[in-house]
């Protein structure tokens, strides 16, 4: 079992390294100056907050979603173990209700927020995803 936790920090770090290399790719974007000339200039082919925030949040679950991948594949033929469900609960709801809480209060003005439909969406999927799990324990 000990392996188990070795190999997935080993993966978990070459996955972070991976993210370094992706986000770090840029390309060369021609244009033409105020005097006719043809010239280049690079450019990031990522966005690097939103790169790194949807990489960052695949890198951090990746433990957990393996842990979970080597619970299901060792009970294959047994009743199932609890580390499954409990990670899914666990990750889900942090990152519903407690990452959420922070990045509210960590705001020191008010602010009004335009669009709320992604948040509404993923509300809605996670309780949905919750009731599901109940109903299938």
């Amino acid at each position: 079992m000990f392996y188990v936790f070795i190999g997935i920090t080993i993966v978990s770090d070459l996955f972070m390294d991976s993210i370094e290399v992706i986000t770090a790719q840029t390309r060369m974007v021609p244009y033409i100056d105020n005097f006719g000339k043809d010239l280049h200039y690079e450019e990031t082919v990522w966005n690097p907050t939103v790169a790194n925030l949807t990489l960052m949040a695949l890198g951090s679950s990746a433990p957990e979603i393996l842990l979970s991948v080597y619970e299901t594949i060792v009970t294959l033929e047994t009743t199932p173990g609890i580390l499954g469900p409990s990670t899914i609960v666990g990750s889900a709801a942090f990152n519903l209700l407690i990452i959420t809480a922070v990045s509210i209060c960590s705001v020191d003005e008010v602010k009004k927020v335009d669009d709320v439909g992604v948040f509404v969406i993923t509300s809605i999927a996670s309780l949905l995803a919750y009731i599901w799990m109940y109903v299938c324990l």
